[in-house]
């Protein structure tokens, strides 16, 4: 009978534990790219985007990460767009770690420089890639994965709790910054309560496709700012408005991303229409929304140093130049019932909140 009772105990624990598991996200750093790997709380993996080709730089330091995860390999890649900062880590990454399936947009270019990545993707993910249009989702067990916009295609009716949206009737409007970024694959993760946006390299234009005048994606627990926290073209005020994050990620270079900024990019509003002024600099244009509780840095910006244009010492990563970076991640583990919790690989600092 004593037998029995302890066989009991131990089955138990392993049982729950099993069901309690955290959905786990690395922010890694590779230097101004974007490579954000996954682990769901059924021991899948995803891994969206695969930074630079810089000297297999930052496929090691992806496989460092997933290394950290307990992981021997990665179930699914999905790549953003065609950009050696994306797409660059991807060959290298495929010799070091097994990789199930691949994802990612079409196959038309109107950039010919970008041909390489786009050759290099097809090259590794042959057999075995599946493109992606918006309202698809990637199969990621346990967690829902919703592509919201593909090849300049975005979602027909709102998710998410979305609707009109008010904030886009005295909304400036921009041009395109660059085709490829405008055509790139981004996703919306739902984990219970937590809702995570990642929109890689979308640009003013292409966020305010896809809030205006309907907001087709809703408010997020967390979102990771648009072309590595530049404001150069990205950042549109009813689009940050219309998404109200909770915790914000900033994936940033020392020299790339927050910090930039580039007020020449083409104003396209209509003639006649007076466009509501906004904050110029793009951390204080995040801080200032109005359910920030939390903002995140991959790296000090060192285009802009200045401790006001940038969140505390204590939630930044990294502060070193690329030379002496030591590649700190930022990482989120995400309970069950919405709690999260988000943690400084370089000092532990850590902050835990609660998903609204």
């Amino acid at each position: 009978m004593l037998r029995f009772a302890l066989l009991a105990l131990l089955v138990v624990p392993t049982t729950l534990i099993a069901q309690s598991r955290t959905l786990d996200i690395y922010w890694i750093d590779v230097e101004g790219g974007a490579a954000t790997l996954l682990v769901a709380p059924s021991g899948e993996s995803m891994l969206f985007d695969t930074g630079f080709d810089v000297d297999d730089r930052d496929a090691k330091r992806i496989v460092a990460a997933a290394q950290q995860a307990g992981l021997q390999r990665i179930d699914h890649v999905v790549i953003s767009h065609y950009h050696r900062d994306h797409a660059g880590g991807l060959a290298a990454l495929s010799k070091m770690i097994p990789i199930g399936r691949f994802y990612g947009r079409g196959d038309y270019l109107e950039e010919p420089l970008n041909q390489k990545w786009l050759d290099s993707f097809r090259a590794v993910s042959a057999g075995k890639r599946t493109i992606l249009k918006a309202g698809d989702h990637v199969p990621f067990k346990g967690v829902d994965t919703l592509v919201v916009s593909s090849d300049k295609r975005f979602l027909s009716r709102p998710v998410n709790g979305g609707g009109p949206n008010p904030l886009c009737a005295d909304a400036e409007r921009k041009a395109n910054v660059g085709p490829e970024n405008a055509a790139g694959v981004g996703l919306l993760l739902t984990f219970g309560t937590f809702t995570y946006l990642t929109l890689i390299d979308a640009d003013w234009h292409t966020e305010l496709e896809m809030v205006c005048p309907v907001n087709t994606l809703g408010a997020v627990t967390v979102y990771q700012a648009n072309r590595h926290g530049s404001s150069d073209g990205a950042g549109a005020p009813a689009f940050l408005g219309a998404i109200n994050p909770q915790v914000v990620v900033i994936q940033n270079g020392p020299r790339k991303g927050l910090g930039q900024v580039d007020d020449k990019v083409k104003s396209i509003t209509p003639a006649g229409t007076k466009p509501r002024p906004f904050e110029r600099n793009g951390y204080l244009r995040l801080a200032g929304l109005p359910r920030v509780e939390g903002i995140w840095q991959g790296h000090l910006s060192l285009l802009d140093k200045d401790p006001k244009h940038n969140t505390s010492p204590d939630m930044i990563a990294n502060f070193e130049e690329t030379a002496e970076c030591r590649a700190h991640w930022i990482k989120a583990s995400v309970e069950p019932d919405g709690r999260f919790t988000v943690v400084n690989g370089r000092n532990g600092f850590s902050r835990t909140y609660t998903a609204r």
